[in-house]
């Protein structure tokens, strides 16, 4: 019974989108992808400030480091907080920086705020809610949890359907974990198999203070507009504020708009002021520089040599950046320029699968074998999404075929014994580069959930540092080498039957996983 409600949320309605303004592509300036600014804040600095992680374990013990030395702020963003010993040993971590700014002299200063989502934070008895509550009793004035419910979720829809399944209406997807003015965008949870044997992508920028400044003014809007965790694992939403189910939906829809649309736009002033100043700075260093020497240079910041654009995604505000930036970037790639593209979720929206196979670049795109997918040897329903998926990857290897596009358009699978696959993002090689100049890394799937059904955050980074280059790089073919690619055989393997009920049932619920 509970499966047939997924096909529930087809009668509901939704918000009339609020599209972003068009962009125009423009080589002018530093470098060819500049046009991202009229959307978005732009964020130059050093590229020495970038580094990639490549293991979970190594994300893991970045996040205990950085919880245990910060000053000022903690403030991570998660679809959920997994209830294992190694998400308890997170909690701890958390406690004791807590305890040693209390022993501060002054009032402490430290402040943790953590984002999750309402329905999957809440799911079971022992969840990520009972594993917070202790931290909230304790230290009341300085932790903030709040939780993301939908507003599609509401009314008879949000009565009738179950636990689990009332996750596939819409969630709080967006992955940031920031630490003073240290911030790890990535695609994965904190959960103990993202800690060990589940496959993703991770960045830590350093030392960068606007950018994290500005996620950190994007997790307080969008937990303005969530309910507020209580100690007695009640949840309740701020004075004056809408509720997300109970309330006027597009009342609430609108609001949350105006407060993710305000950081936004307000970083994106802020830093449109900031380089006419830096610009400004220099010319009159420059000009300066005959008579003065050069010391009067010496207290400028080195020019920075590497881009972060954050690019968010909430459909159901009618907030559409990121989407509106991918689209670009797909139609725009030139005639042997390399797109790497990955997801551990294969199920693009067709306005992403027309750009892929009516565009002019080349294209390597990973995904995960049904073995390595996260719902492999699931309970019940879910356990045959990845059949799902093997009859989407299926259908549209066909349509390759069908266009005669196989060498241009190449799909490749992830396998690794013990392992699930997890990575998403992109890489973009422009044409006769051995090196990739742009990455986008965050959380969305590039598939109809991401676009349409929940809150999304991922960067654009773009660089002209050979070096951090070459670790783009390393990152793509570390990924890469664990795949093998598909052809028409790939489907003729035992473990890719898809039974026909699955078939039958893929189109009408592929826009809910």
């Amino acid at each position: 019974r509970s499966s047939w409600l997924l096909l529930a949320p087809l009668l509901t309605s939704t918000v009339p989108a609020i599209t972003a303004p068009p962009c125009s592509l423009c080589p002018e300036g530093t470098h060819r992808f500049q046009w991202i600014r009229n959307l978005v804040p732009e964020f130059g600095i050093s590229s020495s400030h970038v580094k990639v992680l490549s293991s979970p374990a190594e994300f893991y013990e970045l996040l205990k480091v950085q919880i245990k030395t910060a000053k000022q702020r903690v403030v991570m963003a998660s679809l959920y907080l997994g209830t294992g010993l190694l998400e308890q040993e997170l909690v701890d971590c958390l406690e004791e920086t807590l305890e040693k700014s209390l022993q501060t002299e002054g009032s402490p200063n430290i402040r943790v705020s953590i984002l999750l989502d309402y329905t999957r934070g809440s799911r079971g008895r022992k969840n990520s809610r009972t594993m917070l509550i202790p931290l909230l009793q304790r230290f009341p004035e300085q932790v903030r949890v709040s939780l993301f419910h939908t507003p599609n979720l509401r009314g008879l829809l949000r009565l009738l359907i179950p636990e689990r399944f009332n996750e596939t209406i819409g969630l709080q997807h967006i992955k940031v974990y920031l630490f003073d003015d240290n911030v790890i965008l990535s695609g994965a949870n904190l959960s103990d198999l993202y800690f060990t044997n589940r496959q993703d992508r991770y960045v830590l920028l350093q030392d960068s203070p606007e950018i994290a400044d500005f996620f950190t003014e994007l997790v307080d809007a969008i937990g303005d507009v969530s309910l507020q965790l209580q100690r007695d694992d009640t949840v309740q939403m701020m004075e004056g504020m809408e509720h997300p189910y109970q309330g006027d939906k597009v009342v609430y829809c609108e609001t949350a708009n105006r407060r993710v649309m305000e950081v936004i736009n307000s970083a994106r002033i802020r830093q449109e002021l900031l380089h006419a100043k830096t610009f400004h700075s220099s010319q009159q260093s420059s000009s300066s520089l005959p008579q003065q020497g050069s010391h009067a240079s010496g207290g400028l910041k080195p020019e920075p040599d590497t881009w972060i654009y954050p690019l968010i995604q909430m459909k159901p505000f009618g907030i559409q950046i990121d989407e509106l930036v991918t689209e670009t970037l797909l139609t725009e790639a030139e005639r042997d320029a390399r797109i790497y593209l990955t997801t551990g979720y294969f199920n693009l929206t067709q306005a992403y699968m027309d750009l892929i196979l009516g565009t002019r670049a080349e294209y390597r795109i990973l995904l995960a074998s049904p073995e390595v997918n996260g719902f492999f040897g699931a309970k019940g329903v879910a356990g045959a999404i990845p059949a799902a998926y093997v009859y989407i990857e299926r259908q549209f290897y066909s349509e390759v075929c069908c266009l005669h596009q196989q060498e241009r358009v190449q799909l490749q699978e992830y396998s690794r014994a013990g392992w699930t696959f997890h990575a998403k993002g992109l890489w973009l090689y422009l044409a006769g580069s051995d090196l990739p100049c742009l990455t986008l890394i965050g959380s969305p799937n590039f598939g109809y959930r991401s676009v349409h059904r929940d809150l999304e955050a991922q960067v654009a980074i773009v660089t002209e540092n050979k070096a951090l280059q070459q670790q783009l790089h390393q990152e793509q073919e570390q990924l890469y080498l664990c795949s093998g690619v598909v052809s028409s055989s790939t489907f003729e393997q035992p473990n890719r039957y898809v039974k026909l009920w699955v078939k039958m049932v893929t189109p009408l619920i592929k826009n809910f996983f």
